[in-house]
């Protein structure tokens, strides 16, 4: 099984534009199917394999053309210079009777090729079966339709889940698991997720974190963790500052200030909170901008002046940043925001807007400084109505500095630098022994606390 936040369909638009190519899968079980003979990697073999050209086989919870995160950010930049194989999970299907897998090109991404794997619903609480199958279906694609192109590869992990089929399975030359959020303390996780997680912290060669908090729990457990927090695209939501740049007009009919969101809609919100907002000021109009997960839409709050308007493009976030007065970070305070380090909130600062947030940990630590945080929902409420009548330049000017200096491009290009030094302590280690990387809290360029 999966952890696997996603709907059981891919968008419309991403079905209708996009072509996909199915590949034909054996029908009998994985115990039976030819698998290709596992290599040893002798020193020969190694000095070939340690290459800077490396493939890269991406195993994530998310998928490719849902909200723009972490993952996508990353291996979009990756693969500038790598072969990526992003493998995703989406939901099961009661209708389909064996497992079913399309591959295609990401749009705009050359180097990208999205293998999607699902499911039958009668299948799906067999682990075992999941497991191995979703391990045979990768392994035929990589002798199959992508020969060639992801041999010896290293596996990067998002997905803890994925663990039993794919960890040492491969012929990869080094694992990586960037960690960005504590998904066991998600709702609806797996309690497999616990256990898989902890084999990948003990085997990975390197660990990635999201958020400081993180790296304080997950470097208890490798020796080779680093902290590098969120990244921002400043160019792409710098379009929000742009004369040029029109707000959508869905966005453009609501009455002013507008007090916007975007990101997913899910139980990390305190939904008390957001209904408080919008019966403070009936003259004020809540713009709520996001995929709803894992909680009743129906059972959202419903105010005349607030507005849920759903999930809107990546492309198309600057727009409606253009027509936000204010950004909101209304999280509550719970297990799963305890380890978060919100990818919003550099993408809010480069959109040049006051940003009031509640006392997120890692929100504190990280972007106090710009960010105003509020301590208890009243004084949330004060802090945006000060934001609206008094905008402080200040902390504008300070986001906009912030976020110039902690750039994907600058980050991956980090990430990849602790990749080529995994690799070499792995080859010396295979011709002598060595001690391993000293555990550290990384960020090369330290602006408030965020890794740049």
């Amino acid at each position: 099984m999966s952890y696997a936040p996603i709907p059981s369909e891919l968008p419309t638009t991403t079905r209708e534009n996009l072509h996909t190519t199915a590949f034909a899968t054996s029908l009998e079980s994985s115990k039976n199917s030819v698998r290709p003979k596992r290599k040893t990697l002798n020193d020969r073999q190694a000095r070939k394999d340690f290459r800077n050209d490396y493939p890269i086989i991406v195993h994530c919870h998310l998928h490719w053309d849902w909200v723009w995160q972490r993952p996508q950010q990353f291996v979009s930049r990756l693969s500038q210079r790598h072969k990526i194989l992003f493998v995703e999970m989406i939901a099961p299907a009661a209708e389909l009777a064996t497992p079913m897998a399309r591959f295609r090109g990401a749009e705009n991404f050359a180097n990208v090729t999205i293998l999607t794997l699902q499911f039958p619903t009668w299948r799906w609480s067999d682990g075992k079966y999941v497991d191995e199958e979703r391990r045979r279906i990768v392994q035929e694609f990589i002798s199959g339709p992508g020969a060639g192109q992801f041999e010896n590869p290293v596996q990067w992990f998002y997905d803890p889940m994925a663990v039993p089929a794919f960890l040492g399975q491969m012929n990869e030359v080094l694992t990586v698991y960037d960690c960005m959020d504590e998904l066991s303390k998600f709702r609806c996780a797996p309690p497999e997720i616990i256990e898989r997680e902890a084999e990948l912290l003990r085997r990975a060669d390197v660990v990635f974190t999201g958020g400081r908090k993180l790296f304080e729990a997950k470097s208890q457990h490798n020796d080779n963790c680093h902290f590098y927090g969120c990244g921002v695209d400043c160019a792409h939501f710098g379009k929000a500052r742009a004369v040029t740049t029109s707000v959508p007009p869905d966005l453009a009919g609501i009455s002013k200030p507008v007090l916007g969101y975007f990101g997913v809609v899910d139980e990390r919100m305190d939904y008390e909170l957001i209904g408080q907002l919008a019966d403070a000021n009936p003259n004020w109009s809540v713009v709520m901008i996001g995929p709803v997960l894992k909680v009743d839409e129906a059972a959202l709050p419903k105010r005349p002046n607030l507005h849920w308007l759903g999930q809107r493009s990546y492309g198309d976030l600057p727009a409606y940043c253009k027509g936000f007065d204010i950004f909101l970070m209304p999280f509550a305070l719970n297990e799963s925001t305890k380890f978060i380090n919100p990818t919003k909130a550099l993408e809010y600062m480069a959109a040049g807007r006051m940003i009031i947030s509640t006392a997120v940990p890692d929100v504190v630590r990280n972007f106090g400084t710009v960010v105003k945080v509020a301590k208890d929902r009243a004084e949330f409420i004060s802090l945006c109505q000060r934001a609206l009548e008094r905008p402080e330049q200040d902390a504008i000017e300070g986001g906009l500095q912030m976020a110039s200096e902690n750039t994907w491009e600058r980050i991956v290009a980090r990430l990849e630098g602790h990749i080529e030094e995994a690799m070499k302590s792995k080859r010396r280690r295979m011709g002598t022994s060595s001690p391993p990387l000293e555990k550290r809290e990384t960020a090369p360029t330290i602006l408030n606390g965020v890794a740049a």
